[in-house]
């Protein structure tokens, strides 16, 4: 049988901290397919976070294995770029130069220098910040930080984008501009990207897949659903879509009888 793309093949992790081990994750298995854009979801500390880490090769696995086009994953390399929650852009670096330094470092020997800086105006343009390529993270907005965090992936020209709530600390209008930048960048580049989200109408709006993760610890997929939506998808019209509210509802559902089968316990 031909393997995924991405393959994460009966993963477990667990952490040891003074002789304690506590197990995060069980038996996790996932495919992804190249060009699929695929959510996690799932409650807090359920070890969405941690799988997204194993991915992006920052954590090793206890057992199983990660491989992206058939090679294991065992630490942190190029071909998987991540955007955090938190933008972690250098406060002394202007816009360009955040962009340019992960640029310099991936493409130093495959581009020349003018090659290099059109790059950089180039994904600073997807993501449509070109025009405060010269200021400093501290004199520009939190969605503008993120949009320059993505920049800086997506110029690393990673094989999978991983994105670790990349919205969560935005407001809901800024939220949602960013969701709509990231589904036209996902259409024109037709990247793969694996993202954790704790927002259920995000995940729909944007997913091929969503991957519903059950409750810590040990936590394992609990289901998967097909986002059967064609895009481009605009907002506005799937609020009344049957597909989208049928999805919604499904997720809903899933989180909900989870919580209350931990407040049972």
């Amino acid at each position: 049988m031909a393997k995924s793309y991405l393959s994460i093949e009966l993963v477990d992790k667990s952490f040891e901290r003074n002789g304690q081990v506590s197990e995060v994750l069980k038996q996790v298995s996932l495919g992804v397919e190249k060009g699929e854009f695929i959510s996690i979801i799932g409650h807090s500390g359920c070890g969405k976070s941690t799988l997204l880490n194993l991915v992006a090769g920052l954590t090793k696995v206890t057992s199983g294995a990660v491989l992206l086009e058939n090679k294991e994953v065992s630490e942190p390399g190029p071909e998987r770029a991540v955007v955090f929650q938190n933008h972690s852009l250098l406060p002394w670096l202007t816009v360009y130069e955040n962009v340019s330094l992960a640029v310099d470092k991936v493409f130093s020997r495959k581009k020349s220098k003018a090659e290099r800086h059109d790059w950089v105006m180039r994904n600073l343009d997807l993501v449509q910040m070109t025009h405060a390529k010269d200021k400093k993270p501290s004199e520009v907005s939190g969605g503008m930080k993120q949009r320059v965090g993505i920049a800086r992936a997506l110029a690393m020209e990673p094989k999978v984008l991983l994105l670790d709530e990349p919205f969560g600390a935005l407001d809901a209008l800024t939220r949602a501009h960013l969701q709509d930048q990231v589904m036209q960048i996902h259409a024109k580049l037709g990247n793969t990207v694996l993202m954790i989200t704790h927002d259920v109408d995000e995940a729909v709006l944007l997913s091929d897949r969503i991957v519903m993760m059950t409750n810590g610890p040990a936590a394992r997929i609990g289901e998967i659903l097909d986002v059967p939506i064609a895009r481009p998808r605009n907002r506005i019209e799937l609020a009344t879509d049957r597909s989208y509210l049928k999805c919604r509802e499904a997720v809903l559902k899933f989180l909900y009888e989870r919580h209350r089968l931990v407040e049972a316990a």
